[in-house]
């Protein structure tokens, strides 16, 4: 009995000495984490930010296409009837404002120049009638009332020659049976709807020609309920394109609708970009980061400075002399190269914002 109670006891000592070493080794170990010196090879190369109170950015990813910028589009539509003869650009073709886009070969025209001739002849005879009455009046051979009568049918006839040409400068001005189509305004051949010897008529309601100038688009995104309170007109955007993922295009909101898609349940946002180079082209997707700025502030620091190990968030907070502690910190958001935190850290902290993970491996160490 006595001889199980010694091994007892003999166990129990073992015990407390591997705890008290254990703990001891540990120890050793948190005082040699503290006491690491970043060398002053690495010191010289480190970039030190410090932590500012600025005001809060969010940000939301909104999904949508390019479109062309409605208000600088311009539908063709055919003011008479005919057949188009000579079509002298294709779809995608830049174009100048007055630029001939096509030909048509009119009856209608033909008869405008008709009605020309009509009037200019109707004018000359007015004329003459009117001069000779004046005349006859003059000699006693004819009335007053005949001289009234001379000057109205030829007021009415320079009207009838003033009616005429405005129809035919409405229509080009041509006066040998064709109607020349001209570009109204410069921009690309966004839409071509007719080929040469199609029929045209202005009753069918269709367009020939669109032309758009695309120095600046739309982005038409989709906004879903839940976001609505967090997007507002004038709001920055970044976008960003499948076929340029390293560009970054910025613009911002122009109008959000009032009402939602019964179907998806999304509100329209209209983006306003310049596309001064052409690199955005309609029906690309898009995706657009709109960034507003909330009325409270928060810290901010670089993301460089943020280390994020084990589901945790931490920064390096410099104590000069090569000196570095690990800081827990909590974050809030983040936006581009800015992390905005909660806590962790105050305004002014000189924190570490290069190699930020190879020193905090070395302070753990």
């Amino acid at each position: 009995m006595f001889k199980n109670i010694r091994l007892s006891l003999f166990t129990i000592l073992a015990a407390a000495l591997i705890f008290q070493s254990c703990k001891s080794e540990n120890t050793s170990q948190g005082d040699d984490r503290k006491g690491y010196i970043i060398p002053d090879s690495l010191l010289k190369k480190l970039s030190i930010a410090t932590v500012k109170t600025s005001q809060l950015e969010n940000a939301i990813t909104l999904v949508g296409m390019v479109d062309f910028n409605q208000d600088k589009q311009v539908n063709i539509f055919p003011l008479i009837s005919g057949n188009i003869q000579d079509i002298k650009v294709q779809l995608g073709d830049y174009v100048t404002a007055g630029q001939t886009l096509a030909i048509v070969k009119s009856s209608e025209m033909a008869g405008y120049s008709n009605n020309l001739v009509i009037a200019e002849t109707n004018v000359t005879a007015t004329k003459k009638q009117l001069d000779a009455t004046k005349d006859l009046f003059s000699s006693g051979l004819s009335s007053q009332l005949d001289v009234v009568n001379a000057q109205v049918n030829y007021d009415q006839a320079l009207a009838q020659l003033e009616m005429v040409k405005r129809i035919l400068k409405i229509n080009g001005n041509s006066t040998n049976g064709e109607y020349v189509v001209k570009a109204p305004i410069s921009g690309f051949i966004v839409q071509k709807n007719v080929t040469n010897l199609t029929a045209i008529r202005p009753d069918n309601g269709g367009n020939i020609f669109t032309i758009s100038d695309l120095k600046d688009v739309w982005i038409q995104a989709n906004l879903y309920e839940a976001n609505i309170p967090k997007v507002h007109v004038g709001d920055s955007v970044q976008v960003t394109t499948l076929s340029y993922p390293d560009r970054i295009f910025k613009g911002k909101v122009d109008k959000i609708l009032n009402v939602l898609d019964p179907t998806s349940k999304v509100a329209k946002v209209r983006i306003v970009l310049p596309n001064t180079d052409y690199a955005l082209k309609p029906q690309m997707f898009a995706n657009a980061r709109v960034v507003n700025k909330e009325n409270k502030e928060a810290l901010c620091i670089p993301k460089s400075a943020l280390i994020f190990v084990d589901s945790k968030y931490y920064v390096l907070v410099y104590q000069g002399k090569g000196k570095a502690n690990i800081t827990p910190v909590e974050k809030l958001s983040d936006l581009g190269d800015k992390v905005y935190l909660q806590s962790g850290v105050k305004a002014g902290d000189q924190l570490i914002a290069s190699s930020a993970l190879q020193i905090y491996d070395q302070l753990n160490n």
